[in-house]
C-alpha cells in the first residue's frame, strides 16, 4: 500500500482538529454505530477545556488505496517544541486558513518551519460560511506572508480550496458544490504530497513523539527512515552525538489506524509508527540497527525564552490539599516532563528544594503547573522571568515578541498607550473590517508578562492578542511594574465576613468568607502603593445589649477571582503562587514581616 505523510497547521481554533473529526468520519474509519466524541484529537482535558492542541498526535485514513497518515500539530507557539520535530516526519502540509481572519502570528510560525524543511503546503480556506468571510483577501495575505518567508517558486505555486471543515466540505470554488464532501482535499493530498522519501540500508528512525504507557513502558513514536522493523529485532540508540545510549529489542509495533494503535507484524520504511521495548531512547535520538553508526540529524529546538522557580510548598497549610509534597516527587515529575518535552529546561537549585524551569512563553508553563496540580502535586511558583543573554561584546540580548493585537477602532488609543509603556514599537495599523484594527507590535517579552488581563480590561473584552518569539535584541530599559501593592493577613484562621466587609474600603477581595489563611497570605488588592498587614479573622463584639436598630447582614463584593494564569502574571518578584490540587494561593515569599523588610532592605541596597 502507497503512503502519504502531511502536517495540518494552523492557528488556534481555525477549525484544524473539528477538520481532522470529519476526515476521519468520511474515509470510513468508524463503524456506522460506533459512538464518536467531539474533538477527537484533543485527548488531553486541558485541550479540550482550553480549545487548543497542546500535544502533537498522529492518526491515518485510508483512502483509494492509499494510507494518508495525518499529524495534528499544535497552534501555539509555546508548544513549539512539538512542531518542530512533527514536521520532519511528513512530506506535505495542509495550511489551515480562517476565512474571516487571514493568517496569524501561529500560522507564520509552523508555516515558517515547515517552507525550511521543503515542504509544499496545500491552503485551504476554512469556515467560508461565515458572513464576515474574505476569502480573495485572505489568499493574498496567505501569498504575501509565504513570500516574506522566503518560499520558494515552487512552494508559491500552491493549490487552494474553499470550505468549512465543521459542515464537512472542500471544494475549488467558494460556492462549492458540498455534496462531494471532503473528497476534494483527499484527492488532492494524493495528487500534491510525494511519497515519502525512502532512505537506504537497514532500519534507522528519529523519535519524536515520546509517552508513557503503564502496559508498554515507553512508546517512542517517528516515521522510519530506511529498512524495515519486526517485533524483537535488535535496535540500539544513538544520541545527537552518536554516543550509543543503550541496547534492546523492540517489544511491540503500533500502527495508526483511524484513532486507535493497532500491533503489527511489520513496518517499512516510511510509515508513521510507535515502538515499545526500550527504557531510555528519548526524543531526537535515532534508533537503528547494531550496525549503524551514524545518528539521522534531528531539527535544532529554538532556546526557551522565560523560566520559573518551582519551589517545595512551605506554607502553614502545606500537605494539606494534596499527597505530593516533596522536593523529591516534584523533581522526578519535572524531569520526567522534560524528557518528552525538549522545549523544556529543568535545573536544580544548589539547595536542592527548588527547581527552574525554562520554556517558550507562560502559556506552556501555567499547562505544566495545571497538569501537575491534578495529579495531585502541591508546590509554589515564583512570577515568570525572562531568560536573558549576553552577545560577544558583553551587551545585554532580551527576546522580543511580534505581538499582533485585533481590537475595536474605539480602543485601539488606549492599546497603543499601554503597549508603548511597556517598551513595545509599532510596526502596522491597518483595518480589518467591522470597524476593527489589526494593530502589530515588536514588544519584550518582559513587557507583556501580566499583560493580557489588562488588555482585556481596557477593551471591555473584545481584544485578542496572539504572540509570537522574534528575536534577541539589547536590551530597552526598565519597564513599570505594577501599580498596587496587596492586602496581607496578620494571623492564621478562617476569613470572617465582619472584618472582610469593614476592609472593603482598603481594596477590593482575591479571598472568600469562610477561607482558610495564614499570615504572609495576600487576601486582597491595596488601593495605594505600599503593601499593608490587615486582620481578616476579627468578629463582631456579641453583647448582650441591643441598640435600637436591628442588625444588617453584611453584604460583600464578590471578590476578584485569581486563576493560574492570572496570577502567575501579577504577582511581584518577593511574591509566590501557592499551587494545590484545591486551591491557588497568592503569598509573599518571606511569611514573616521582620524577613520582609530584611529582603526589602537588601533589595534596596542592590539596586543602589
Amino acid at each position: 500500500m502507497s503512503i502519504r505523510n502531511i502536517a495540518i497547521i494552523a492557528h488556534v481554533d481555525h477549525g484544524k482538529t473539528t477538520l481532522v473529526d470529519e476526515l476521519l468520519k468520511q474515509s470510513g474509519s468508524f463503524r456506522d454505530n460506533q459512538r464518536v466524541a467531539e474533538r477527537m484529537m484533543d485527548s488531553n482535558e486541558l485541550e479540550k477545556e482550553r480549545g487548543i492542541t497542546i500535544l502533537a498526535k498522529a492518526t491515518s485514513v485510508e483512502w483509494k488505496g492509499t494510507r494518508i497518515n495525518i499529524v495534528d500539530t499544535p497552534g501555539h507557539a509555546d508548544f513549539g517544541g512539538e512542531v518542530e520535530r512533527i514536521l520532519s516526519m511528513v512530506d506535505g502540509a495542509i495550511v489551515l486558513v480562517d476565512a474571516a481572519e487571514g493568517p496569524m502570528p501561529q500560522t507564520k510560525f509552523v508555516v515558517g518551519k515547515a517552507l525550511k524543511v521543503g515542504l509544499r503546503p496545500i491552503v485551504a480556506i476554512n469556515k467560508i460560511d461565515r458572513p464576515d468571510a474574505r476569502h480573495e483577501e485572505v489568499i493574498n495575505e496567505v501569498f504575501d506572508l509565504f513570500a516574506a518567508l522566503d518560499a520558494t517558486d515552487e512552494q508559491l505555486d500552491f493549490p487552494i480550496l474553499y470550505g468549512s471543515g465543521r459542515n464537512g466540505w472542500m471544494n475549488v470554488a467558494p460556492e462549492g458544490p458540498q455534496d462531494q464532501g471532503l473528497a476534494p482535499l483527499l484527492d488532492l493530498v494524493l495528487d500534491h504530497v510525494p511519497e515519502p522519501s525512502v532512505g537506504e540500508g537497514p532500519f534507522r528512525m528519529i523519535g519524536t513523539i515520546l509517552e508513557a504507557n503503564p502496559f508498554l513502558g515507553r512508546i517512542i513514536t517517528g516515521r522510519i527512515h530506511s529498512g524495515s522493523i519486526k517485533p524483537n529485532q535488535p535496535v540500539k540508540v544513538l544520541g545527537q552525538d552518536g554516543k550509543l545510549l543503550e541496547s534492546g529489542r523492540i517489544s511491540k509495533i503500533l500502527a495508526f489506524r483511524g484513532i486507535e494503535r493497532q500491533p503489527i507484524e511489520e513496518a517499512h520504511a516510511g510509515d508513521i509508527v510507535a515502538i515499545a521495548g526500550l527504557s531510555k531512547g528519548t526524543v531526537a535520538d535515532t534508533f537503528c540497527d547494531p550496525a549503524i553508526s551514524e545518528p539521522l540529524k534531528a531539527q535544532p529546538i529554538d532556546p526557551p525564552t522565560v523560566t520559573m522557580s518551582f519551589l517545595v510548598n512551605d506554607s502553614p497549610l502545606a500537605g494539606t490539599e494534596g499527597d505530593k509534597v516533596t522536593s523529591r516527587v516534584i523533581r522526578d515529575r519535572l524531569f520526567k516532563e522534560a524528557e518528552g518535552n525538549v522545549a523544556l529546561k529543568i535545573e536544580e537549585s544548589s539547595e536542592k528544594d527548588s527547581f527552574y524551569v525554562s520554556g517558550r512563553g507562560e502559556l506552556q508553563l501555567a499547562v505544566l503547573i495545571e497538569t501537575m496540580r491534578r495529579e495531585g502535586f502541591e508546590l509554589a511558583v515564583s512570577r515568570p522571568r525572562v531568560v536573558m543573554h549576553k552577545d560577544e561584546n558583553g551587551q545585554l540580548l532580551e527576546p522580543i515578541e511580534e505581538v499582533v493585537i485585533d481590537v475595536d477602532e474605539e480602543h485601539s488609543g488606549v492599546v497603543v498607550q499601554k503597549m508603548s509603556e511597556r517598551k513595545a514599537e509599532m510596526a502596522e495599523l491597518r483595518p480589518s473590517g467591522g470597524n476593527r484594527v489589526r494593530l502589530v507590535f515588536f514588544a519584550p517579552t518582559r513587557g507583556l508578562i501580566g499583560y493580557q488581563s489588562e488588555l482585556l480590561t481596557d477593551t471591555r473584552g473584545t481584544a485578542i492578542m496572539n504572540r509570537l518569539f522574534h528575536d534577541y535584541q539589547p536590551f530597552k530599559g526598565e519597564i513599570g511594574g505594577r501599580v498596587n501593592g496587596v492586602l496581607l493577613s496578620n494571623d492564621a484562621g478562617e476569613s470572617v465576613a465582619y472584618a472582610m466587609f469593614n476592609l472593603e474600603d482598603r481594596g477590593p477581595m482575591i479571598i472568600d468568607a469562610g477561607e482558610k489563611v495564614y499570615a504572609g497570605m495576600i487576601i486582597g488588592i491595596h488601593t495605594r502603593d505600599n503593601d499593608l498587614e490587615v486582620n481578616v479573622l476579627k468578629g463582631k463584639k456579641l453583647t448582650n445589649m441591643r441598640a435600637s436598630g436591628k442588625d444588617e447582614a453584611v453584604k460583600l463584593t464578590p471578590p476578584i477571582r485569581m486563576t493560574l494564569d492570572r496570577a502567575l502574571s501579577w504577582i511581584q518578584d518577593d511574591e509566590l503562587v501557592e499551587v494545590t490540587p484545591k486551591s491557588i494561593r497568592l503569598r509573599k515569599m518571606y511569611l514573616d514581616p521582620n524577613e520582609r523588610k530584611r529582603f526589602e532592605k537588601t533589595r534596596t541596597a542592590g539596586a543602589a
